[in-house]
């Protein structure tokens, strides 16, 4: 969704923030300094988590989840499972901004995943997904850009998920096709328990963290605001790619373990005749001497 789109006259106006009302972003603040004439909205999945808590001080704009303001121009609102989304802000405000948060990040990716947006805010608007397939609000409120924040960090989130769990398809695809024609896992137990491990931190974040297929706490304090979320989770079918996922970890889960279970009964098997030959050893070697003095 990049075509831009001509903002409206009020946005241009450029207002201070001290007249906004309260609860808005000054559209100064939002101002995109591309040149570009809608909003851009950068989402960045930095880690497995961000400390928001120490992000925060005393310039949050809003809080659950943290709205701040970017220096040089721009709202940051920032996630705990490592994502932060930035509506209007300069490339070099973005990057410093970005280096400033680094040190609260947990488990840093080497380069963070990213996806990108824009934003037309229009009084008229009636539809939260315009023809040109922008963002269109009725108006640039801290709520708002919160909810729209908390849609394309759940997006971002499930396409990282997806390339992963592609990944993981591809690498238990070999071990299935060996089992199928030699009738062995031809895998060893400590890879599978790996993949095991992935599944499980995969499904840990995103239902205790992350939580895709829940509704945002926001809502509860904004319940005007549920039709432009379940528009927008339409639009990037939040719900059908998190069910999809699912199943995709149920399925390598089933297969990993039942691979793991051929693994470890051989190697049971392994160990059972290891003790049998210990065992006849050990009978051939008590015999020995006898057979000598007959």
């Amino acid at each position: 969704m990049t075509e831009t789109v001509t903002l409206s006259e009020h946005q241009r106006r450029e207002p201070s923030a001290a007249n906004a009302p309260a609860g808005a972003a000054s559209p100064a603040m939002l101002a995109d300094k591309s040149g570009a004439g809608s909003i851009a909205v950068r989402g960045y999945l930095l880690g497995e988590r961000l400390d928001t808590r120490s992000a925060e001080g005393d310039g949050a704009l809003a809080m659950a989840p943290a709205a701040l303001s970017v220096p040089g121009g721009g709202v940051a609102v920032l996630f705990r499972y490592g994502v932060a989304v930035l509506f209007g802000a300069t490339h070099d405000g973005a990057e410093r901004f970005l280096a400033a948060l680094a040190p609260l990040v947990t488990d840093p990716l080497p380069v963070p995943d990213q996806d990108e947006a824009r934003l037309v805010v229009r009084s008229d608007a009636d539809q939260p997904i315009g023809a040109a397939g922008n963002i269109v609000l009725r108006e640039e409120s801290i709520d708002r850009l919160q909810l729209v924040a908390d849609v394309l960090a759940k997006n971002l989130v499930l396409g990282y998920y997806e390339t992963r769990i592609a990944a993981i398809f591809d690498r238990i695809e070999p071990l299935a096709a060996t089992l199928r024609k030699s009738g062995r896992a031809g895998a060893r137990s400590r890879e599978l328990l790996q993949q095991i491990g992935n599944v499980l931190a995969m499904q840990h974040k995103m239902v205790g963290r992350v939580e895709t297929g829940e509704k945002p706490e926001l809502l509860w304090d904004h319940p005007e605001l549920e039709r432009l979320y379940a528009r927008l989770a339409e639009e990037y079918e939040l719900r059908d790619r998190d069910r999809a996922l699912d199943r995709k970890l149920d399925v390598v889960s089933r297969t990993v373990e039942t691979l793991l279970g051929l693994v470890q009964t051989r190697s049971s098997a392994r160990v059972e005749w290891y003790i049998v030959l210990l065992i006849v050893a050990e009978l051939v070697l008590a015999a020995y001497p006898l057979l000598l003095h007959r």
